[in-house]
């Protein structure tokens, strides 16, 4: 991944709505889902969401088809994962196997503290 596609796509991710589209995306699958779906989960209008989802378009980070008169959004997952690994290429000074099991592994995680992640956002917006 070239340095503005990385910059690009971290700009889109930056905004809080975006990313809770695009983690919802991610946790949907493949399949993906329709906008009413989108907006129904995560209680963004209409013209809110078609904003995002083109942002998100225009980063390459989602892809969609039409399924009769719907719109189904899916994450590009290619596009997330060359991202995660323009950001991690140079992971253990450059040696991803120095961390031990041959991937970036945080500190905290190595040692056997455990790691928080966030669920994705299901509180409704107004």
């Amino acid at each position: 991944m070239e340095k503005l596609y990385a910059i690009a796509a971290l700009a889109a991710l930056a905004q809080d709505s975006r990313l809770d589209i695009f983690r919802l995306l991610v946790q949907a699958g493949a399949e993906g889902l329709a906008v009413g779906q989108i907006a129904d989960r995560l209680g963004l209008p209409s013209p809110t969401l078609s904003f995002h989802l083109n942002q998100l378009r225009h980063a390459n980070l989602v892809t969609f088809r039409r399924d009769g008169r719907s719109l189904i959004y899916s994450a590009a997952y290619p596009v997330m994962n060359d991202l995660l690994a323009y950001l991690t290429e140079n992971c253990c000074q450059g040696d991803a196997s120095a961390c031990g099991r041959g991937q970036c592994v945080p500190e905290p995680e190595a040692q056997g503290v455990a790691r928080h992640e966030a669920p994705a956002r299901s509180h409704l917006r107004r």
